[in-house]
């Protein structure tokens, strides 16, 4: 019998790591969002804000691609308010469970068109969804190593250790 992994556990998994780094940017303050990213990063994300915003920017947009709605314009959300960027954050989540919650299971692998980058884009949901779930999962493993290397870290992000299809990680208590 084949295993899989699904788009839940995947989804699960994102709002978990969110959630995570959520908290650890409320307790390091709105200054972290500041850190940048590198001299070599290019002009669209100069931070660690900008690279959050992106993730639920681009989650927004491609749901709007998929709901045939106009592309949201993520221009208001600051990228340096962690509370604003993570309510955009909810927002674009609230918009993705929608789509899967109500796509009819016949159209998850029909081939849509979309413009593209001056392209076209010819792709089903199914791919669209793993596409935007892995981006974001790119981007906090990015996320993660700028701030390490400015000297700031966090504890262990990887999927083995959250609480997504079971198992937990039980620490070594110190000896006395």
């Amino acid at each position: 019998m084949p295993v899989t992994l699904n788009l839940t556990d995947l989804m699960d998994y994102t709002e978990w790591e969110r959630q995570k780094w959520h908290s650890w940017f409320k307790q390091q303050g709105d200054q972290a969002l500041a850190t940048t990213t590198g001299p070599h990063s290019g002009d669209r994300f100069k931070t660690v804000g900008d690279i959050i915003k992106h993730i639920f920017s681009a989650e927004m947009r491609y749901i709007d691609r998929l709901s045939n709605r106009p592309l949201s314009d993520p221009a208001s959300v600051p990228s340096d308010n962690s509370e604003a960027l993570f309510e955009f954050g909810a927002q674009s989540r609230s918009a993705l469970r929608k789509f899967i919650e109500t796509l009819p299971p016949t159209e998850w692998d029909a081939i849509r068109e979309f413009d593209f980058f001056g392209g076209l884009l010819r792709v089903t949901p199914k791919k669209i969804v793993t596409h935007v779930l892995l981006h974001e999962t790119r981007h906090w493993a990015q996320i993660a190593t700028i701030l390490r290397m400015n000297g700031l870290k966090d504890d262990m992000h990887d999927f083995i250790f959250t609480p997504v299809l079971g198992g937990e990680l039980i620490r070594n208590k110190a000896k006395s």
